[in-house]
């Protein structure tokens, strides 16, 4: 398992992270994602390494942006 935590702006409330969540869950491979609104922090449990091009891809489907 890995676990890596990015940093997303944008989110404002509950229904941006139920968003950001629903988008990165969808991507092969991943089986969490815990997302701390104020800080903007999104934490991604996957089977393996991820590539930041796919979570990039699947934060600004949700309407954010990935910052790191």
């Amino acid at each position: 398992m890995t676990e890596t935590t990015y940093t997303v702006t944008g989110m404002t409330c509950q229904h941006c992270a139920s968003s950001v969540t629903e988008e990165v869950e969808a991507i092969d491979g991943v089986t969490g994602v815990a997302v701390d609104v104020p800080t903007g922090a999104v934490t991604v449990t996957s089977e393996g390494e991820l590539g930041v091009a796919d979570v990039r891809a699947a934060v600004e489907e949700a309407g954010y942006q990935l910052t790191a």
